[in-house]
């Protein structure tokens, strides 16, 4: 992945609710309360607070720092959940979304120290494009910084468990969060009653946070359609842009769009994209790759990184000593590079010259032996279950054979966090944090069907039963609007215009859930021109002219169905249809 497509995903969660719906913290404690337990112990709804916690537990002199958290007790419930969202960044403004997801147990979520409001870590100047100021920032931190890792912050977590008088938890862990969670079972297995794991970053065997370095062409063969070996069409492109170079599509943008098959867009299209520009058709290709051109990217500097680095720096083993100064980490990694190739059928370079942590964390010192989970250590018997989207990180077999202690849920079509946003994946959480035991094997989230080639001309598009072409061609055009405002497609929905594929133009009207066609041609011979309506349903409904003909449609939209059932009119003639994508 680029480096800004890494951390696009640490942060493809839904928004956070507005942080002004969090009540202040209660009063004091009363006299009731034991002077050992926190007043949030005694609440009834929900609660913030903070407790004074060692900056290093192994040595309980060392300096005092306060870490932050929120309680949230349910009437009724027999069981408490502790969550982290993952990032690593901060977990209290997740904590709307935390609570809808989690609606039926005592909820925890502890602020990791470091980050947010727990003595967070900041560089005012820290830019991670600009090597100079990670080294800075190191410097500005100094030997504290060494402390801010997952080790220690799972003891703020137990030691804040233990403030309220909660005798377990399961701990459901998102991303990052699942470091955090299998930290806490292996250190703290008495008090871990469960752990779920949405979108595993699995550990090593010595117990450090395995960053994978690697081009996910991995993924193509999801949606391969129009080939037996992708990855082999793939490689294929790169060499012709190689020896070819496009104006249009740099190699550094091809690569790219990889890390976007997880949304409906690049996944449904990219694969035919990529065969047709080798048969001499650019457009798709270069229509995809003007769309990631403009997606909006997150800025990879600001005082708040100083905290993730210390976690993704310290929890991690990279392809350099950790011990090595800075200058000889580098010298490592770019023999790593030139030796392994992990990028293939990409260089480094062609990537832009960064893959991500391991360049960032060249320059973060890591000087203490802190893995997050011990060497060797047993994981607790305790119900256990990961779910894994197709499309993640890592891959549902890869968590198979790296997490092979609980039940896998794979989810099918799916990316990243999925319980945040895939209903069933939702549904399964719930269901094992309301009686821990085998969760489904597999949940659908597909809302599409990959396209397995491009037609140029009204002729080369599918029979659909003797329907008349312009019809079909029609609604070619309107699926391919109605594709673009898919509710997964992120990279699209900034988009407020976008050129047809081969002339005209769509504008896209998310207010009004309105797609207005001007004269655009998806196959070269028909234009297309009118108005698509998408219906809270999911029911897509469109008013075209199409070749001079008055057609009307409607057929349900963002579902992976191949043939697509259609109604409508042709010049007033009602007609039903099935219609292959």
């Amino acid at each position: 992945m680029t480096a800004a497509a890494v951390l696009a995903g640490l942060l493809a969660v839904p928004p956070p609710s507005s942080a002004s719906s969090v009540p202040p913290p209660p009063p004091s404690a009363s006299p009731a309360i034991p002077p050992s337990t926190h007043a949030c112990a005694a609440a009834t709804q929900r609660c913030e607070g903070r407790i004074s916690v060692p900056l290093d537990w192994d040595d309980p002199g060392s300096e005092r720092i306060d870490v932050a958290f929120a309680w949230v007790p349910r009437k009724g419930a027999t069981s408490t959940v502790l969550a982290n969202p993952g990032g690593p960044l901060p977990a209290l403004p997740m904590l709307p979304m935390l609570e809808r997801t989690v609606d039926r147990q005592n909820l925890l979520v502890v602020e990791p120290r470091g980050l947010g409001e727990s003595s967070p870590l900041s560089c005012p100047d820290l830019d991670l494009n600009r090597p100079e100021t990670i080294a800075s920032c190191a410097g500005q931190v100094g030997a504290r910084g060494r402390f801010f890792t997952t080790d220690q912050a799972v003891a703020d977590m137990d030691a804040v468990r233990k403030a309220l008088g909660v005798p377990e938890v399961t701990f459901y862990g998102i991303s990052y969060g699942t470091v955090f969670a299998q930290a806490y079972a292996a250190r703290f297995p008495e008090s871990t009653a469960g752990v779920f794991l949405d979108s595993l970053v699995p550990v090593r065997k010595d117990g450090y946070a395995i960053e994978p370095i690697r081009s996910r062409t991995d993924l193509l063969g999801l949606t391969c359609r129009s080939s037996r070996d992708c990855e082999a069409t793939w490689s294929a492109l790169v060499r012709r842009l190689r020896d070819r170079p496009d104006a249009e599509i740099s190699l550094k943008t091809l690569w790219s769009l990889l890390p976007r098959l997880s949304e409906p867009v690049f996944g449904r299209e990219l694969n035919a994209a990529a065969t047709a520009y080798l048969r001499g058709d650019p457009l798709l290709l270069r229509r995809l790759a003007a769309a990631a051109a403009k997606a909006p990217t997150q800025p990879l500097r600001g005082p708040q990184f100083a905290g993730m680095l210390a976690y993704k720096c310290g929890d991690a083993k990279f392809p350099f000593d950790r011990d090595a100064p800075a200058a000889e980490r580098r010298r490592q990694l770019d023999r790593f590079y030139a030796v392994k190739r992990p990028l293939r059928p990409f260089t480094v370079a062609e990537a832009g010259g960064v893959t991500g942590w391991a360049d960032w964390c060249v320059h973060w010192p890591t000087p203490r032996k802190n893995p997050p989970v011990p060497p060797r250590a047993d994981h607790p018997d305790v119900p256990t279950a990961t779910a894994a989207g197709d499309y993640d990180t890592h891959t549902p077999a890869e968590v198979a054979r790296r997490f092979p202690h609980g039940s896998l849920l794979r989810v099918v079509g799916g990316g990243h966090s999925t319980t945040l946003s895939v209903p069933c994946a939702r549904e399964a959480l719930r269901a094992f944090l309301a009686d821990p035991g085998e969760p489904p094997r597999s949940c659908d989230a597909r809302t599409y069907r990959p396209i397995a080639s491009f037609p140029r001309t009204a002729e080369d598009l599918p029979e659909a039963g003797g329907l008349d072409r312009r019809v079909v061609a029609a609604f070619a055009t309107a699926a391919d609007a109605v594709v673009r405002r898919n509710p997964g497609s992120g990279s699209y929905r900034p988009l407020k215009e976008e050129p047809g594929l081969r002339g005209g133009k769509l504008v896209f009207d998310d207010g009004a859930a309105v797609i207005r066609l001007e004269d655009v041609r998806f196959v070269n011979d028909v234009a297309v021109s009118g108005q698509i309506s998408l219906g809270r349903d999911g029911t897509a409904t469109a008013r075209l002219t199409a070749g001079g003909a008055e057609v009307t449609l409607s057929w349900p939209a963002f579902r992976p169905l191949d043939p697509v059932p259609v109604s409508g009119s042709l010049g007033g003639q009602p007609f039903t249809a099935r219609i292959p994508v």
